[in-house]
């Protein structure tokens, strides 16, 4: 019957695409731009990664630009990166592109994809891993489950290095210092959480703030501006692009050693 047919299909590739991420290079949790176009540099260079987005659709806040008027803006830093994504693009002002949302945010998804990395959505990733004083992976449940207050055991997946790339609540590192009792690279040791919107300031400190928080944990975009508690910078996406990029380019020099 062509309807067992069916179900079986789509049982039996996505468990073996789920059994083929068990054991990854880099564990990416969060479907926000920086995630993503990590995600895209990560895997074109060889590595074995995978994102997890607890939403439908992953892609964060870049879908609907700012207040849903879905286009975005770019800054020039970043456009060498809109590029290589193949995004169309107008100049507007002062070193500054406008582009669709929509369109931005399908391309970076496409070509994370096409590079080899693989993207599960509807996955929250509750834990990590803690061994040896070291995130070692991360402990993933369905978005669902958590929301509804199920009582049902996650599953683990080992990974050399974790990303947080979860947005304004940089849930990963807070969870990471609150359980554990250990103490972030930041001023304080903890998260120290975003400060009020500073368009300018907020685009250098995202960037500035993208790296190692502790042993295997990194944060990049919003979730680095928390935890260093820099500005944010409201509708522009240059930053997120450059975070992306640079928590990339700082993993593969570390596991291509």
């Amino acid at each position: 019957m062509i309807e067992t047919k069916v179900s079986q299909g789509i049982i039996s590739t996505y468990f073996e695409k789920l059994e083929k991420n068990l054991d990854l290079d880099v564990a990416i949790v969060g479907g926000g731009p920086s995630g993503i176009v990590a995600a895209y540099y990560l895997a074109k260079a060889g590595l074995k990664v995978a994102q997890f987005d607890r939403k439908l659709a992953p892609g964060g806040g870049m879908w609907g630009g700012a207040m849903m008027f879905n286009q975005i803006v770019i800054q020039e830093e970043a456009m060498d990166i809109v590029r290589e994504f193949e995004i169309n693009h107008a100049p507007f002002a002062d070193g500054l592109y406008v582009m669709d949302s929509v369109e931005s945010t399908s391309s970076l998804l496409y070509h994370a994809v096409h590079a080899g990395a693989t993207i599960f959505n509807c996955y929250s990733v509750e834990d990590v891993i803690f061994k040896n004083n070291q995130v070692s992976g991360v402990v993933v449940n369905w978005t669902p489950v958590l929301r509804e207050g199920l009582h049902v055991d996650p599953l683990n997946i080992l990974a050399k290095v974790v990303i947080d790339g979860t947005g304004h609540d940089s849930e990963i590192a807070a969870t990471v210092a609150r359980k554990n009792g250990i103490r972030l690279a930041t001023e304080t040791g903890a998260v120290i959480g975003e400060r009020s919107l500073d368009v300018v300031s907020g685009e250098e400190e995202v960037v500035n703030g993208t790296k190692e928080i502790y042993p295997g944990l990194y944060v990049c975009g919003m979730a680095a501006s928390a935890v260093s508690g820099t500005p944010r910078m409201g509708p522009i996406f240059g930053g997120m692009l450059m975070s992306g990029k640079k928590v990339a380019d700082e993993i593969i020099a570390r596991l291509k050693k």
